[in-house]
């Protein structure tokens, strides 16, 4: 294994890891340099996932990192092993600074282990390394008897702990009484703050800078959107995306944007996926006996919506698509034919384009509202291709599709008429989301035992292989319909819940976890 060797960026990055990163793209970093990364152990509040932090520890390297709930966006970076890392500064027109010399054999004995300095002397950091500062901070440890504690030393952007006891310590001492010159560190914090007493009052919560501003990872020519920070979904098939870091959002009309427009908000897909399963046939003639109406060609010719999408668990497809070639990406979108999903693990959803279909009807409360813009549903030619489904991912730690996709929040304002002074969002435990749902659409069904009965959950599982509940998604169109992610990938650690109940209401299909949170939202 090599030894892993990165660049300390005070307040902003260890290497390529750099604060405000989401966990998506760490993880995927890491996995593939297995050589590097061996060993990679997640930890997590399986009771909620989505509101408590993540923390991914590197046992080989000797580093942990920490993700806040919501967003899964590096917070912290810790260095609890200084003997299985390298770690140097390079100040401007300086030459590099080690953190700690890289362990070296010994001359003429190549059998012996290398040596290994247990960590850089306080002296080494206060004199070499990174200079004066001012006088850290002690905090005793109250679960100990024995009077342990930490006395942190904090610079901007990075602080160092030497383990202290309470009995050592006194406020009348200055930094360099206290930390003798051979004192040693038994960890480092890199973090956004100008010390660790102010940063970790707002550690999960603070808003990071856009990575893309971070100069050393920056390209020349890096002309990609920024990220989706939040999705709205205002019903009758009208979704609105955020950016991140900006005032800026663009609409999605299902059943009327088109392909290329997609590629000019978003960028070229990481993949395209072709559907081809049929599996799920049945329920979508349920769907249209429960209509009374016989199912129509159209509806017959897009039986294939129920799909299988692990064939695109790399971010390429055999359809040619290269991420490097910018004109062969537009010509591949503009020339796609059939029925297919754009793919965007980055942004944490999957776009379905197919033939023109009318999108779900608006919901009660937003007749008439003025925010969604007008854009009528328009009469496209029959084979012309458009968004007509959004698939949104919530990359929830212990789900079976985990790391398949980044993590995409979302909301729903209209159902604040129905749960006044709540915000229905992507953390929203479901049991609350499904009852604002129920009193919004309440009004269009002629009981409520009708309602609940429409509303009901199917259970999917994902890890039986050769079942439809491995990978499908089930057409919209009807209240008790059912859609899943079209994208499942491998397991991470073997112990992922694969077992999800599926809820259908008007425009919308939600995939809930057993803990009681959303895995993925289908907006039709």
């Amino acid at each position: 294994m090599s030894l892993f060797s990165a660049q300390l960026h005070p307040g902003r990055a260890l290497g390529f890891l750099v604060l405000g990163a989401s966990l998506h793209d760490i993880l995927t970093r890491l996995k593939a340099e297995p050589q590097r990364f061996p060993k990679l152990h997640l930890a997590y509040t399986s009771s909620d996932p989505v509101r408590e932090p993540t923390i991914l520890t590197l046992p080989a390297n000797g580093i942990r990192l920490r993700f806040d709930g919501p967003e899964q966006r590096l917070r912290l970076i810790e260095v609890i092993d200084f003997t299985k890392n390298h770690i140097f500064l390079k100040p401007a027109n300086d030459k590099e600074r080690d953190l700690v010399r890289p362990p070296t054999a010994a001359q003429g004995s190549p059998s012996q282990q290398p040596e290994a300095t247990p960590g850089p002397t306080f002296r080494h950091i206060y004199q070499r390394f990174l200079g004066p500062t001012y006088d850290g901070e002690y905090i005793p440890d109250s679960d100990t008897r024995d009077g342990a504690g930490l006395y942190v030393l904090s610079y901007p952007g990075v602080a160092f702990t030497f383990p202290m006891r309470k009995s050592e310590y006194s406020p009348s001492k200055d930094v360099v009484s206290l930390l003798s010159s051979s004192a040693i560190p038994n960890a480092m914090a890199v973090f956004s703050g100008d010390s660790w007493a102010q940063a970790r009052e707002q550690l999960y919560t603070e808003v990071l800078p856009s990575i893309k501003t971070f100069t050393p990872l920056s390209k020349g020519k890096d002309v990609c959107p920024d990220e989706i920070s939040l999705v709205k979904i205002f019903g009758g098939g009208k979704v609105q995306m955020f950016r991140k870091w900006t005032n800026n959002s663009f609409w999605i009309s299902l059943g009327d944007t088109t392909p290329q427009q997609l590629v000019a908000e978003l960028g070229p897909p990481d993949a395209i996926y072709r559907k081809n399963d049929q599996r799920m046939y049945i329920h979508k003639l349920r769907a249209a006996s429960n209509t009374m109406a016989r199912p129509n060609g159209n509806d017959l010719k897009r039986l294939d919506d129920l799909t299988d999408t692990d064939q695109s668990s790399t971010h390429t497809t055999s359809d040619g698509y290269n991420s490097s070639e910018e004109a062969v990406e537009d010509d591949l979108v503009a020339n796609v034919s059939g029925e297919c999903f754009y793919n965007y693990f980055y942004l944490g959803f999957d776009i379905l384009v197919s033939t023109p279909t009318t999108p779900s009807k608006q919901p009660p409360s937003q007749i008439g509202s003025s925010v969604i813009p007008e854009t009528p549903f328009q009469s496209h030619a029959a084979d012309r291709l458009v968004a007509t489904k959004v698939i949104l991912h919530a990359n929830v730690p212990g789900s079976y599709p985990f790391n398949r996709h980044r993590r995409c929040r979302w909301e729903i304002p209209y159902l604040a008429n129905a749960s006044p002074n709540t915000v229905i969002h992507s953390e929203t435990p479901f049991t609350e989301v499904e009852e604002s749902l129920r009193e919004e659409w309440k009004s269009i069904y002629p009981s409520e035992s009708e309602a609940r009965q429409k509303q009901r959950g199917m259970v999917l599982n994902r890890g039986w292989g050769d079942s439809p509940g491995s990978s499908c998604e089930l057409l919209g169109g009807w209240e008790e319909s059912g859609g899943v992610t079209p994208g499942v990938g491998k397991k991470f650690d073997g112990s992922e819940e694969s077992t999800t109940t599926l809820y259908g209401f008007p425009g919308l299909v939600f995939e809930v976890l057993k803990n009681g949170y959303v895995s993925a939202v289908t907006v039709f």
